[in-house]
């Protein structure tokens, strides 16, 4: 990971100067195989941040179908669509450190070419480095909910979130989402209904990988709900 990046990392400034951000910084602990993989891997499948929009075409050495996922955890969805179209490219954006280390140290026994990801804040990645109309797919699978009402304001999908994600998106192109927590699939419904540019289709999702999110819900009795959202 470059110094860059390093600078670059979510702020840790003051209160009156932070952003609502949709997560919270933990500080897990990488084990020896993701920590060298995090730092051994980074120049061939890291991102660094910057001001500028990529050339995604530049980045992947290719034309090809582009698909976002945004806060991938520990990459399990991000290399098991990376192994099932590897005529696809495949962006992931996270945070936590050991998630992205493990992502990388997968991503390397897979000896994965399709695959790159963004250790940053997604909505600095989305509105400075990702161009518009250049993605094929976004995908946001269960996100932080955070269920308290005081703190729904920390929610990714809000209506500026929306129009970004439409901007970002090719004509044609999907918001793939799904959540375990059916109120804040309610709000999901509720933003998407306010805003025209990405409309439902009366039509199956499209694929997804099962992930431990999804598998703790099901444990938990949690619905399962999601839809995608089409850019016309």
């Amino acid at each position: 990971m470059s110094e860059e990046t390093k600078q670059n990392a979510p702020a840790t400034d003051s209160y009156q100067e932070r952003p609502v951000r949709s997560y919270v910084l933990r500080t897990g602990r990488m084990t020896e195989g993701q920590r060298r993989a995090f730092e051994g891997q980074w120049a061939v499948y890291g991102i660094d941040y910057s001001a500028q929009a990529l050339d995604l075409n530049k980045v992947f050495g290719r034309d090809a179908h582009k698909t976002l996922e945004i806060g991938f955890g520990n990459g399990t969805s991000l290399v098991s669509f990376a192994e099932r179209y590897p005529d696809r490219d495949f962006l992931g954006i996270e945070v936590h450190t050991p998630g992205v280390g493990r992502c990388m140290l997968e991503a390397t026994n897979q000896k994965l070419g399709n695959l790159r990801v963004s250790c940053h804040d997604a909505i600095e990645v989305l509105r400075e480095q990702i161009p518009d109309n250049s993605l094929d797919a976004i995908n946001l699978f269960f996100p932080d909910p955070w269920h308290k009402k005081r703190h729904h304001k920390r929610r990714i999908v809000q209506p500026d979130f929306v129009a970004t994600l439409a901007d970002k998106l090719k004509p044609g192109g999907y918001f793939h989402v799904a959540t375990d927590w059916p109120e804040y699939a309610e709000h999901i419904q509720e933003v998407m209904a306010l805003q025209r540019a990405l409309v439902a289709r009366d039509t199956d999702t499209p694929w997804r990988p099962y992930t431990r999110f999804e598998d703790r819900g099901v444990n938990l009795g949690h619905p399962i709900w999601e839809d995608a959202f089409y850019k016309s």
